[in-house]
């Protein structure tokens, strides 16, 4: 089985009471042992919630420490989200590379790879509705932890739907700029295939999905099976080493 040249996740907001950590530890490790084949990984944004690392749980740092592990085998970029604010200042702790956008070239293809908050207007010019909208948001995956309801909620907004289109058009528009062929971009938590533009989903509500990379080609996968913030599975846990942890936090 040959190889994807890279693997693209974004928003995995870790820290959030219902990211699919346990879910984002399996992938990694099944990157890690080879059946998800990938020479890179790209972290398209958002990997954290906020950079209050107190709020980080036993799972979130078993994400981490196997986000460190998998670093030292294939390359792992991060290119930064709104959410992620100087991730510089942690980045080595997990040993991955910041940027603000990255270019691939897979086939004949260039594709970009970009998180798409830079596009996102209404987020600067309204971040009161924005926070009400995303505490909302956060309400509905309690409630209903099949994450329907929020999921309902989001797709029948106008204003969200009026805002992953101009998101969209902005990238593309972005993309024709560097001369690339293709773009992928997250931050919409709406997985996306429809070329030339790409959206690789979240992590932060089933299903998780990833854009997988490969001869020029890029496909919407999604990640089944079990995991998702509500189960307890503690056996498969393991704290990541305190040293990490006391530094991430002092880094904060």
């Amino acid at each position: 089985m040959n190889k994807l040249d890279a693997v693209v996740i974004s928003d995995l907001h870790l820290g959030a009471d219902l990211c699919c950590a346990r879910q984002l530890t399996r992938f990694l490790k099944d990157i890690q042992a080879g059946n998800i084949g990938t020479k890179e990984l790209i972290l398209n944004g958002d990997v954290f919630d906020s950079w209050d690392f107190r709020r980080l749980k036993k799972h979130h740092w078993t994400s981490l420490s196997a986000l460190r592990y998998l670093s030292k085998r294939i390359t792992v970029t991060w290119v930064v989200g709104n959410h992620d604010g100087p991730a510089n200042i942690v980045s080595h702790l997990i040993g991955v590379n910041v940027v603000e956008q990255y270019k691939i070239y897979s086939g004949e293809k260039a594709i970009l790879v970009l998180h798409g908050h830079q596009f996102d207007k209404f987020l600067v010019t309204h971040p009161i509705i924005t926070k009400v909208g995303d505490l909302i948001y956060r309400v509905l995956q309690k409630i209903d932890p099949s994450f329907r309801l929020a999921r309902a909620a989001k797709n029948s907004s106008k204003v969200y739907l009026r805002c992953t289109e101009k998101i969209a058009d902005g990238a593309k528009a972005r993309m024709r700029d560097a001369g690339c062929d293709l773009v992928c971009c997250g931050h919409t938590h709406n997985a996306e295939e429809s070329t030339p533009y790409f959206n690789s989903g979240s992590w932060a509500e089933l299903p998780c999905t990833y854009l997988a990379i490969q001869d020029g080609s890029v496909q919407l996968q999604q990640y089944g099976g079990p995991g998702s913030a509500e189960e307890d599975d503690e056996d498969e846990e393991q704290r990541a080493p305190a040293a990490t942890q006391d530094e991430m936090v002092t880094a904060c």
